[in-house]
């Protein structure tokens, strides 16, 4: 386990540089799990807040009677936000407590699915949820021994209420095709909703 941790975080430091703030959170019966928070690389860049400790057991299907302790899906989660034009630093819980959702709550999260904080996920936040997105675009999947799967690095894009609610009737892909034809600045952490009409 420590070794796949070591591993991740070694991608992430290369690709997203140097973590400036790190804070760990353990619940009741799962391992720790730490998110790491990298600077913007210039003024109004975006803050990206990594998960570390996700990936330190594959995900089960909540289905199988006994969870495989090697093979399974394996992730981390990566939040990216303008910096210094909301207090997102907050985010750090509400983000550990959705890295810890497959032990607590046998959750396989995967692109497409909604994960819902039920709080705002920092203070003033219009979002209490977010859509998880497909990996690969800004940090490269970890490949590990077989037969582990590799680590997939899941960007998540943060929802409204009427967003999440929306997605739910038209699906991810809707949502995600309607935030791009509107011009929609995903990684401003005051932006109002889409136009859903």
């Amino acid at each position: 386990m420590a070794d796949v941790l070591a591993l991740v975080e070694a991608r992430l430091r290369e690709t997203l540089g140097e973590p400036d703030a790190r804070a760990s959170v353990t619940f009741l019966g799962t391992d720790r799990v730490e998110v790491l928070r990298f600077p913007a690389e210039n003024r109004g860049g975006a803050v990206r807040y990594a998960t570390l400790g996700m990936s330190a057991q594959p995900m089960a299907d909540p289905t199988a009677v006994l969870a495989d302790p090697v093979k399974g899906p394996r992730a981390e989660l990566i939040l990216s936000v303008k910096g210094g034009v909301a207090d997102t630093d907050k985010v750090l819980r509400p983000l550990a407590v959705l890295a810890a959702s497959p032990q607590v709550e046998g959750l396989v999260v995967a692109p497409g699915s909604s994960l819902d904080v039920g709080e705002p996920l920092w203070p003033g936040a219009p979002f209490t949820s977010v859509l998880v997105a497909e990996p690969g675009g800004l940090v490269a999947d970890l490949d590990l021994d077989e037969p582990m799967e590799p680590v997939r690095f899941l960007p998540l894009l943060p929802m409204t209420p009427n967003e999440a609610a929306w997605k739910r009737v038209h699906g991810a892909q809707a949502l995600q095709e309607r935030w791009l034809n509107k011009g929609t600045d995903l990684r401003d952490p005051l932006r109002a909703t889409v136009a859903l009409d």
